[in-house]
C-alpha cells in the first residue's frame, strides 16, 4: 500500500498549478461573456483537441493514436474518461445557464472530499490521525454547506462524482497524460463538430469570428487553457496519493470563491463563511502535518 507520507514533488507542484489555473478560470471566461456558453464549450473541445493532436503528431508521428489505443484497456478506459469529462462539462454549462451557479460551486467543494474517500476505500491509501482529523473537519464544512443550501444538491453531487471517477480512471490507466487527453479529445471532437454545425443557424450559434477577432483569439486560446490543467491533473494523479489530490483540490473552488466575491461582487454571508471556514482549517491542518513530516525526514540522520 502507498503511504500518504511518500509524495513526489513534481507531481505535487503540477497538481497545485493545475488547481490554481482552474481556480482563476472564471476571470478568463468573463472575457468571453458575449459568447453563448454552449459555443464556449464546443470551441474548448475543438481547439483543445487540435492543439493536443498537433503536439502528439509533432513528437510521436502519425502512429501515436494507434500506438496508444493498442495498449491493454486504453480504448475503452479513455472512452469512459472522455465521456465522464464531457458529461462534467455539459452538466456544468447547463447548470450555469439554468441558474444553479451556487450548487455547481458546492460540487467542486464536495469533489475533493470524495477523492479522499476513493483513495482510502478503493486504492487502500493510509491516513494518519492528524490527516483523518482534517478530513473530518472538511467533511463537516461540506455538510454545513449542503444542509444550508436548502434542497438535495443533485447537480453538485453529479459534478463531484463525474470528476472524481474521471481522476480514478486516469490514475488506473498506464497512459501518459498528453496521450490520454489526445485520445479523449479524439472521441469528443466529432460530437463537438456536429453540434457546432447544428447550432450554426440558430440564435445560440455563430462562426468563430461572429463576435470579432479578439474574441475569436480568446476562443482558440481557451483550447490551451482546457488542455493544460487536465494534462497536469492526469500527470499528478499518477505520482502522488489520491488522498493528497483530494485535499489539494480545495485550492480551485477557494480561488473561484475569491474571484466571485472580490471581482464579480457576489454575496458571501455568514452561513457560507462558516462552511468555508471549516474547509480552510482542514486544509491548514493537512498542509501543516505534511510540512512537519517533510522537515522531520530532512533532518533525520542517515543510518
Amino acid at each position: 500500500m502507498r503511504s500518504s507520507d511518500s509524495v513526489d514533488r513534481l507531481g505535487l507542484w503540477t497538481a497545485v498549478a493545475a488547481f490554481v489555473l482552474w481556480g482563476l478560470m472564471p476571470l478568463y471566461w468573463h472575457l468571453l461573456k458575449v459568447v453563448p456558453s454552449l459555443q464556449i464549450v464546443l470551441h474548448r473541445v475543438i481547439w483543445g483537441a487540435l492543439l493536443v493532436a498537433a503536439w502528439l503528431f509533432f513528437k510521436y508521428g502519425r502512429g501515436w493514436l494507434r500506438e496508444t489505443l493498442s495498449l491493454p484497456g486504453a480504448a475503452w478506459m479513455l472512452a469512459l474518461s472522455g465521456a465522464l469529462i464531457a458529461f462534467n462539462w455539459g452538466l456544468y454549462i447547463w447548470a450555469v445557464n439554468a441558474g444553479h451557479v451556487v450548487e455547481t460551486s458546492l460540487g467542486y467543494f464536495i469533489n475533493p472530499l470524495l477523492n479522499v474517500l476513493i483513495g482510502v476505500l478503493l486504492l487502500r491509501e493510509r491516513l494518519n490521525a492528524v490527516q483523518w482529523t482534517s478530513v473530518a473537519i472538511a467533511g463537516a464544512g461540506v455538510l454545513w454547506l449542503t444542509f444550508n443550501y436548502g434542497s438535495f444538491p443533485w447537480i453538485a453531487l453529479a459534478l463531484a462524482c463525474s470528476f472524481g471517477l474521471y481522476g480514478l480512471v486516469r490514475r488506473q490507466l498506464g497512459v501518459g497524460p498528453v496521450r490520454g487527453l489526445g485520445v479523449e479529445s479524439m472521441y469528443m471532437l466529432p460530437v463537438a463538430l456536429v453540434l457546432l454545425a447544428w447550432t450554426a443557424g440558430t440564435p445560440q450559434g455563430g462562426g468563430l469570428f461572429a463576435w470579432g477577432v479578439p474574441v475569436a483569439a480568446l476562443l482558440v486560446l481557451a483550447g490551451a487553457l482546457t488542455a493544460l490543467p487536465l494534462i497536469g491533473f492526469a500527470f499528478a494523479v499518477r505520482r502522488i496519493p489520491f488522498t493528497l489530490i483530494g485535499l489539494l483540490q480545495y485550492i480551485a473552488p477557494t480561488l473561484q470563491l475569491l474571484c466571485g466575491v472580490f471581482f464579480f461582487g457576489e454575496p458571501f454571508g455568514t452561513d457560507r463563511a462558516i462552511g468555508f471556514g471549516f474547509i480552510w482549517v482542514a486544509l491548514a491542518i493537512f498542509a501543516g502535518d505534511g510540512l512537519l513530516r517533510a522537515r522531520r525526514r530532512a533532518v533525520a540522520p542517515v543510518a
